[in-house]
């Protein structure tokens, strides 16, 4: 991915991801954001900072104008009629579209570019592959891969994107379902995983564990029977950058059945 061409002059950037702003702020660059979106005040420090929307809903493209911008980034995927409207203007515009961990890594590189922060960068990149190895050594105690199903949608059911996948393995677990597409509840009760963790975007910890342990199609999935549905916020899993450092070992926890770390919630079929 190549970034656009900017101006020489001093960097004025206005993030509407909450990815790209928790990146920028972990490798010392924050002093160049003038503008975040509403979100990433849920994964960084944006005290001071104009809060405007995000790539699906914008107020006005004005509002980030009148920031003075050298470049605005966003995240796919993103509303085709707000980007369309940013492309209108004079700005510059970046759209980051991460899938795998590899991915995340070389956005981080990309930002560190732009941001003059390349060491920083590297230095990242080397602490969430260290962190992510340190789990993984952890995780093979286990006698085998525990079958996770990791949701980013209830409505239509949609699995976690491939990244979360990833962070599955590396903490012992298995994916049942293919990555980032859309799943029926009889396709997620037939994979029969052990464990159901909910992210559902935009709800940080407010996911419901109740409307699974409720749905008819699942009661004999093995995750239902034994009450092992976890909630882990949203932006923990759903941000692709530092965040993911935490939401790694909160999957682990939820993999290896830590109750008090992984926040599980107790099923209503438990009080019949």
């Amino acid at each position: 991915m190549n970034a656009p061409p900017i101006r020489k002059s001093k960097q004025r950037i206005v993030s509407l991801a909450p990815s790209v702003t928790s990146i920028l702020c972990e490798i010392g660059a924050r002093h160049l954001l003038v503008g975040v979106s509403k979100w990433c005040r849920d994964v960084a420090n944006v005290d001071g900072l104009p809060q405007l929307g995000d790539c699906w809903h914008l107020n006005s493209v004005e509002e980030i104008l009148a920031l003075q911008p050298t470049l605005v980034v966003g995240s796919v995927p993103y509303k085709q009629e707000t980007v369309a409207k940013l492309l209108e203007k004079p700005v510059n515009f970046l759209a980051m579209n991460p899938r795998t961990l590899a991915d995340v890594y070389a956005d981080i590189q990309l930002l560190g570019d732009i941001a003059k922060r390349d060491a920083a960068a590297v230095r990242l990149i080397d602490k969430m592959r260290t962190e992510f190895s340190n789990i993984q050594k952890q995780s093979r105690r286990l006698q085998r891969p525990v079958r996770v199903y990791c949701e980013a949608w209830p409505h239509p059911r949609i699995s976690s994107p491939p990244w979360v996948a990833e962070l599955v393995e590396i903490c012992g677990g298995q994916m049942v379902v293919r990555a980032g597409e859309k799943v029926s509840d009889e396709v997620v009760a037939a994979a029969n995983p052990e464990a159901i963790v909910l992210a559902w975007a935009a709800v940080g910890e407010k996911s419901k564990p109740e409307k699974s342990y409720q749905l008819a199609a699942w009661r004999d999935v093995a995750a239902i029977r034994d009450r092992r549905v976890v909630v882990i916020p949203d932006e923990l899993l759903n941000t692709p950058g530092p965040p993911l450092l935490l939401g790694a070992r909160r999957l682990l926890d939820a993999i290896h059945g830590n109750r008090s770390s992984a926040h599980k919630k107790q099923s209503p079929l438990g009080k019949r």
